[in-house]
């Protein structure tokens, strides 16, 4: 184990995206843990003077509780390889893959994994109608926390769908809607945690679903023979390798039949208290604190 109590440590967030609020709470409660363990936390808000607010604050490690644009996808990862300050998390490289969900699932399929066919629109073409059949989910090509996705049943819902997720990015990924249980698994340093089971309330895990209180029922561990919850852990370990990812992230799948069907990779899941890695972590007695000990421990520089 580093010894990093010696260490000024700054937790980053906030940041530039549409993200910045979940960000900001993600940053708050790791600071506030990392603290009740001594260890000496600035929190930083990494706006556009991020690189200054480093150097100046002497920060020696980097926690980046940073989601969506111009931190989860590579860009403060490669700021901070230049500066030589280690981080948490996944590399460069790694970052900017799994922000860009095609590339993403271009690889995925690449190694024989299941994902839902889709299909890419550039903004220049705007097409009237949906390339696969309905119904169909559309989302901007590189958002998180389902900001900019719509579920399309009818085909008069499809071009406000696309002015929706166009709004917020330059290219937007048609996917086939697929049916079944909602499972995510967080990873930690490569190894899965139980897989929770993700149950809306109103069938649609959208923005409003995830961050409001009692919106969404969460079970853990996810009601899925034991067959399947090795299956699917077994195809999150090797995802979570495929792309090179590293210390903590979270997969996330539609099981369809017995075949969990990959959605997504996220590089800087949330981490307020009740976010969904720290609720699979508890579930194996790993408390919110030792969560977050665990992730700084893991900060390196990776190129």
């Amino acid at each position: 184990m580093q010894d990093l109590k010696k260490k000024k440590v700054g937790v980053l967030m906030g940041g530039l995206s549409g993200e910045r609020e979940i960000s900001l709470r993600s940053g708050h409660g790791v600071a506030s843990a990392l603290r009740s363990r001594g260890y000496s936390v600035v929190e930083i808000d990494a706006d556009r003077r991020v690189a200054e607010k480093i150097f100046q604050g002497k920060i020696e490690v980097a926690v980046l509780m940073l989601h969506g644009r111009f931190g989860e996808d590579g860009t403060i990862q490669g700021m901070l390889e230049v500066m030589g300050v280690p981080y948490t998390g996944s590399g460069p490289l790694a970052s900017a893959i799994a922000m860009d969900k095609d590339l993403t699932k271009r690889l995925v399929r690449g190694d024989r994994f299941s994902t839902a066919d889709w299909r890419m629109i550039h903004g220049a073409e705007f097409p009237q109608e949906s390339p696969l059949p309905l119904p169909v989910v559309v989302k901007p090509n590189n958002e998180g926390s389902t900001l900019g996705v719509s579920i399309v049943r009818e085909p008069s819902s499809f071009r406000p769908a696309l002015e929706k997720a166009f709004s917020l990015d330059a290219w937007v990924m048609v996917e086939k809607f697929v049916t079944g249980r909602e499972l995510t698994v967080g990873l930690l340093n490569g190894e899965p945690l139980p897989i929770i089971e993700v149950v809306p309330r109103g069938g649609f895990y959208d923005y409003e679903a995830k961050y409001t209180k009692g919106m969404t029922e969460y079970i853990v561990p996810a009601r899925v023979s034991e067959g399947i919850q090795k299956k699917t852990q077994a195809v999150s370990r090797e995802i979570y390798c495929s792309l090179r990812l590293a210390g903590v992230a979270r997969l996330d799948f539609i099981l369809e039949g017995e075949t969990p069907q990959f959605l997504e990779a996220n590089t800087i899941p949330g981490m307020t208290e009740t976010s969904l890695v720290p609720k699979a972590a508890a579930s194996i007695g790993i408390s919110y604190e030792d969560l977050c000990e665990r992730i700084l421990q893991g900060a390196t520089l990776k190129l």
